[in-house]
């Protein structure tokens, strides 16, 4: 996002110092200096820190649910493929979650925070998901390893690690182009 001519005109309006944070009467700059993730987009550039966060993000939803899902499957003795599907279905579902109740505590309404979710997180959930599955599929023994095994966790976490890895450089690309998390920059 372009903060030249946004700046220009949040100054002279108290209502748009408001919605950046920052008491009327202060300029609208210092309210993006207290926005450290905002750094990146500044100079039209992204920063890997930016790009790191976002990717952190995502990972952290995709985290949860994963392991959630893969724990529900493994004690339910389901099959590799069920559980798979429950736990990338969890792992976006829990990814969409972080993002919308971040959107709906700024005050958007329900069915905009879905939209906003959907945008900011498709493509990295995507990547992180197909990373993080494609390592547990590739590693040897690991799909049929139980939640006891050094090697379910291993392949596991090491896939997350993997796939933040691979997707941090995927939203820096995106971000760069105000898409996926820099779509919700405008709700902070």
């Amino acid at each position: 996002m372009e903060h030249t001519s946004h700046d220009a005109g949040a100054r002279d309006d108290p209502a748009a110092q408001q919605d950046h944070g920052s008491p009327v009467g202060q300029s609208s700059q210092s309210s993006h200096n207290d926005h450290s993730d905002h750094a990146g987009h500044r100079h039209g550039g992204v920063t890997w820190s930016t790009a790191a966060r976002a990717t952190l993000h995502c990972l952290i939803g995709c985290a949860i649910g994963e392991i959630l899902g893969m724990v529900i499957g493994t004690a339910l003795m389901w099959g590799n493929v069920p559980t798979m599907i429950l736990a990338i279905t969890l792992a976006f579902l829990f990814g969409y979650s972080f993002t919308m109740f971040a959107v709906l505590r700024a005050g958007v309404d329900f069915r905009s925070a879905v939209k906003v979710a959907l945008a900011a997180d498709t493509v990295s959930i995507a990547v992180m998901e197909l990373v993080d599955n494609g390592i547990i599929a590739l590693v040897p023994g690991a799909l049929d390893a139980h939640l006891t095994d050094a090697l379910f966790w291993s392949s596991l976490l090491g896939g997350f690690v993997v796939a933040f890895v691979v997707t941090t450089p995927v939203n820096k690309w995106l971000i760069g182009r105000g898409k996926g998390h820099a779509v919700v920059h405008a709700y902070h």
